[in-house]
Parts: structure tokens; sequence; C-alpha cells
């Protein structure tokens, strides 16, 4: 397993992060064994956030660590703010209200990656900023960072950050994914775009991607009359991405791994520090995808894959 370093996690963060959204009490013995497989191949960091099954994935992670007696060998990412049935939450008084409920659930008092789930660009960077440094001071988290915000929203927080001697964002978590997405897959969510991919190639900014294998689009299982998934339908299919699926299995053959395996290192070999967010659900799965990090492409064969 390789790792990066994100300003302010303290730990190293595994390239490959363990998803959690399907972590629930009644299944929490699937969930431990999983935990268990991903830490035997070197994984250290876990996503999940405060909406996550109603909270019960930060529950059951919490009750994992507690059990196990293994929290130093974590690097928890959770996320908070994201709206509800009244509209956005980016504001200081529900950042407050969701972490330190995550932290009750998680049963610790302290979260290394933490992350506003979405965006509210009708609210100030500074605000909100300052809001989180409260955090960060107070010892309760270590980086922060956002899901699904703009590289422009970004650049305006971290400029902030500069200019007022604040903490800035130190890791984003849009989608990446060789499919590229036709529309967000849940609405305010943002995939990233060639303008997106070179701002972090000049600014080096951590990108952890979520749905990083396009939500088993390269699985194999799909093809263009094959449509009894209609977000995979709504959000991937498009002649351009069977022209990608065509090509990483073009490429996976002459590389003896599989297609999806090519779509997993295509986000890992970016050219600047990214990690996968995963959903294996399984040892299989996992060994699966810890091959796939191990495979290097060249900028030539991420541009080929990518159709440039």
């Amino acid at each position: 397993m390789e790792y990066i370093q994100i300003e302010g996690a303290r730990k190293p963060v595994s390239r490959l992060i363990k998803g959690t959204d399907y972590f629930k009490h009644d299944t929490y013995e699937k969930a431990a064994a999983n935990l268990d497989a991903f830490l035997a191949i070197g994984g250290t960091t876990v996503d999940t956030a405060h909406i996550y099954c109603g909270g019960e994935s930060e529950e059951v992670l919490g009750q994992y660590m507690q059990e196990r007696g293994n929290r130093e060998a974590l690097v928890i990412l959770t996320k908070g703010a994201h709206h509800d049935q009244h509209g956005p939450r980016v504001n200081a008084e529900a950042i407050r209200s969701d972490l330190m409920t995550s932290l009750e659930r998680l049963q610790t008092d302290f979260i290394e990656l933490y992350g506003l789930h979405r965006d509210d660009p009708s609210v100030p960077v500074g605000t909100i900023l300052e809001a989180l440094n409260e955090h960060v001071e107070a010892g309760r988290v270590g980086a922060i960072g956002a899901s699904n915000w703009t590289w422009q929203r970004l650049q305006e927080a971290n400029d902030y950050a500069a200019s007022h001697g604040l903490t800035g964002f130190t890791f984003s978590s849009p989608n990446l994914s060789l499919a590229k997405a036709n529309e967000p897959f849940w609405p305010g969510c943002v995939s990233a775009d060639r303008e997106t991919l070179d701002w972090h190639e000049q600014t080096r900014l951590p990108l952890l991607s979520w749905s990083s294998q396009a939500r088993g689009f390269f699985t194999g299982r799909f093809t263009p009359e094959v449509r009894d998934n209609e977000d995979l339908v709504r959000v991937f299919y498009s002649d351009d991405n069977w022209e990608r699926l065509r090509r990483a299995g073009e490429l996976a053959g002459q590389k003896q791994t599989t297609t999806i395996q090519i779509a997993l290192a295509y986000v890992l070999n970016q050219p600047f520090p990214t990690c996968a967010l995963i959903g294996a659900q399984n040892r299989e799965e996992l060994l699966s995808c810890d091959e796939g990090a191990k495979i290097n492409l060249t900028r030539e064969e991420l541009n080929w894959l990518d159709l440039k």
C-alpha cells in the first residue's frame, strides 16, 4: 500500500480509502470483517459522513475501533454540513452540531480529515473558514477539506486563509473517474473536469476521489443495451465513455490485469497526489483494488485512456 501526506492529518493517508456508506448495526460483523481485511492490506484511511445510514456508519466505525482497540491505526475522514430538507447548512452552527455528533458516534476526540460535504456558494468563504478554524484550534480536527466544491471556490478559500492567517483546505474530494459524468450523480455533486485536474496539478492539493471506479461501470456488467440501472445510464452512459471502457479493456489485456483495475489505476496515476475511495465489500474485492493500486500508467497511457 502506498500513502500520501495531507497537511494537518498527522498520519500517513492510504491511497485506498475504505468507504463505509453501507455500514449498519444489523450488518456489523460484515463491516468489521471488511475493516480487518482492509487493515491487513495496509489500509489506514476510512471514509464516513454525518449523514451516512442515518448516522449508523459512524456508530459502527466507533464500535469497531472500541472493540478492536485500534483507533491509532486508523485515519478517519468524515464529513458534515450536508443540506437537509430545508436547504443548505454550510454555517457555523451546523458545522459545530454535526462535528460534535460525529465525534460522539465515533467515540473519539479527534478526526484527522474533516470535510464539508457540500458547498453553499452564497456563504462567503471567510465565514466558513473561520468556523472550521475554531475546531482546528480546539484540537478536534486536523486537516480540513471540502467535498463537492469547485476548484474556483477552493482557490478563493485558500487565498482568504493565506491572507488572514488561517488554516486553509488541504484536500478536496470530488468525483474523479475514467468515466466522465454527464450530470451530477446527486444534486450539488462535483466531478473533476479538465480545468479541475489542471488546477490540482498546479497546486498539488491532494484529491480524494469518491466513486473512483464509476460505481461499477468498468466491471463488465454494463453495455449500451443493458439499461437496468437508471442512475448509471443517466450519469455515465455516453459514446465517449463506451470508448474509454473499450480502451481500458485493451490496455488491461496488454498488462495482464482487469478493466476495472485499469480504471482504478487511472485515478491513482494522476500527476498530483490522489487517493481513491473504494466500495469493496469483501476480501476479494479489496485484493483486486490493492492490485489495481500497484499498476503504473504513463502520461501517454492516461491521455489515451481519456481520449486525448
